[in-house]
């Protein structure tokens, strides 16, 4: 590893006793496959990534149940998935300075692959797996709430969301056009007008919604289609 071992598991606040299962949780496939290791699954850090995303939404489900006994369970599962994402382990990976740690092959490594948010959220994941092998679900989960779910994200997670952003998130991820919004009508007397808004995604993907105001109803329809969408992305195609 680019670094020295010590300081590594410093920051990460867990000594390994098995020292190769960190080892395994920063070598990337492209690495193992120059190598000539076999399968590159089994030397890489995808097995562990597997179980680390396991072990990630087990205890991020549990600690939000803990820490909002308010919330539905359809809110409960927005918060998840917010918590758990691709771009919020990225953060996270960087904040820890995982890329040097890792161990790539010529070909990623040209191509920037230590800064590589998949990448890296990936190693992240792999960490968690690594360290609940290492020394069962206790440390796991001491790790998970010091690194990735600090009491700011909780404090955040509470917040009532907002689906104009995440909508716009979502279509960038699946490579979709930027949503539209439009004001389709606007009814009622002055002291309580009633507002439609209709928010698209290209031609075809479009949702509307009412409320009493121009920005809730913004929000309700993105809401609406943003639900479309997750659900879309959540079904075997």
């Amino acid at each position: 590893m680019a670094g020295p071992v010590e300081e590594l598991e410093a920051r990460l606040g867990h000594s390994f006793r098995d020292r190769a299962l960190l080892e395994q949780a920063l070598t990337h496939r492209s690495w193992a496959f120059e190598k000539g290791l076999g399968q590159e699954g089994a030397t890489s850090n995808e097995r562990l990534e597997f179980l680390g995303d396991a072990v990630l939404g087990l205890v991020v489900s549990e600690i939000l149940v803990e820490r909002h006994p308010q919330l539905s369970e359809g809110r409960l599962s927005q918060l998840k998935a917010r918590l758990v994402s691709a771009r919020h382990l990225h953060e996270r990976a960087c904040q820890l300075e995982l890329g040097p740690y890792l161990k790539l092959g010529r070909g990623e490594e040209a191509t920037g692959g230590r800064g590589k948010p998949t990448l890296l959220a990936d190693a992240l994941e792999a960490l968690i797996g690594a360290i609940y092998l290492d020394g069962g679900l206790a440390p796991a989960r001491a790790f998970i709430e010091r690194h990735i779910l600090r009491a700011a994200d909780l404090t955040a997670a509470g917040a009532e969301p907002d689906f104009k952003s995440r909508l716009q998130e979502l279509a960038q991820t699946r490579g979709l056009p930027a949503p539209r919004y439009r004001t389709v009508s606007a009814s009622g007397p002055d002291h309580s007008k009633v507002f439609t808004v209709e928010v698209a995604i290209g031609e075809h993907l479009s949702a509307r919604a009412e409320a009493g105001s121009l920005k809730a109803a913004g929000q309700r329809a993105a809401e609406i289609l943003f639900g479309r969408l997750a659900e879309k992305e959540r079904s075997p195609s």
